[in-house]
């Protein structure tokens, strides 16, 4: 049965519908993702190009692409730090807790760099262009069951962990329930559970009274709610269409199940047969064997019993011949 959706007022920002439209409303929007990215990374950013639910196409029909949820480019890296070059940020609110997506965590956060890294050098380009990238998941759920608010990944060399080895990718996993990270400042701590909990009673800093505003507007706007509604009608379709494939893959399964056991049963009655033949044929056999034995005892017997007959008659030849020669 299909889970009743949320109303439009009733969504957290982890809901990947109010936080893309929050991230692309117009005049608000950069706003809002640079005091995201403020509270995460405690910096200052001005120039931001936003792109909500990025999509990056497979390189040909066989080979998987990717939605990104927000896709954030950085105009001019020296903003940020100058330090570093960072110019891409992929923020991911995540609820996909189910198992088989947990164990596949490490392989999605891969993908994604990968995918972004395949798309952000021109051709002919030398690979110091590359961009940095820093993959941002908000999760509601620990991937990684270490019950820390912030998991920080970074590719590193096994022999000499301390080797420097900076190749501009990092992951930023953040558990909005983690208890663990002393150094973790305050006000990050208040954000993910906003995020999590998005309401008037959460918003207990001066950024998320401001980002609660911005809230409150974007959810009162028309256009957004009949967006929400048109994917509402959109998801019901899809989960409609999705349950008419599922009924015929059912079908189609117990079809197919019922054609292997008919085959299994031929199969098992063909065996049936075969060793029932096979056991005639043993029997046949076996009587053919024991009646040429009977035959070659018969014709044993009857060997002895006529050379036994041929020497008694040679005996009473003998006998004859004696009592003939003593008439004589």
């Amino acid at each position: 049965m299909q889970n009743e959706r949320k109303k439009l007022e009733e969504l957290n920002l982890l809901d990947d519908f109010l936080f893309n439209a929050m991230m692309t409303y117009p005049e608000m929007g950069e706003r809002f993702t640079r005091k995201i990215l403020k509270l995460l990374f405690n910096k200052e950013f001005r120039n931001l190009k936003v792109i909500a639910q990025k999509s990056y196409g497979g390189l040909n029909t066989d080979l998987r692409g990717a939605r990104l949820d927000v896709y954030v480019e950085s105009d001019d890296s020296a903003e940020i730090d100058a330090s570093e070059d960072v110019s891409i940020y992929d923020l991911e609110p995540d609820k996909n807790d189910k198992a088989k997506y947990i164990a596949a965590f490490p392989q999605r956060i891969r993908f994604y760099h990968a995918i972004i890294d395949s798309r952000s050098l021109k051709s002919g380009e030398d690979f110091g262009k590359l961009k940095r990238v820093y993959v941002i998941f908000i999760c509601n759920y620990d991937p990684f069951s270490y019950d820390r608010v912030k998991y920080t990944i970074r590719n590193m060399c096994v022999e000499e962990p301390e080797m420097p080895y900076d190749d501009g990718a990092q992951t930023t996993v953040l558990y909005t329930k983690g208890t663990k990270d002393d150094d973790i400042f305050e006000e990050l701590r208040q954000f993910l559970n906003y995020m999590e909990n998005t309401t008037q009673t959460n918003a207990v800093n001066d950024t998320l009274k401001d980002i609660q505003k911005m809230v409150d507007i974007v959810k009162r706007d028309g256009e957004v709610s009949l967006s929400y509604m048109k994917g509402f009608e959109r998801d019901t379709i899809m989960y409609e269409k999705g349950q008419e494939a599922e009924r015929k893959n059912t079908e189609r399964e117990r079809e197919n199940t019922e054609r292997e056991r008919q085959r299994a049963d031929s199969a098992e009655k063909a065996r049936d047969e075969a060793k029932k033949e096979r056991e005639e044929a043993e029997n046949v056999r076996d009587s053919a064997e024991k009646a040429r034995m009977i035959a070659e005892e018969e014709k044993i017997k009857a060997q002895k019993e006529t050379a036994e007959a041929l020497k008694r008659v040679a005996e009473l030849e003998k006998i004859l011949q004696c009592k003939t020669a003593e008439i004589k």
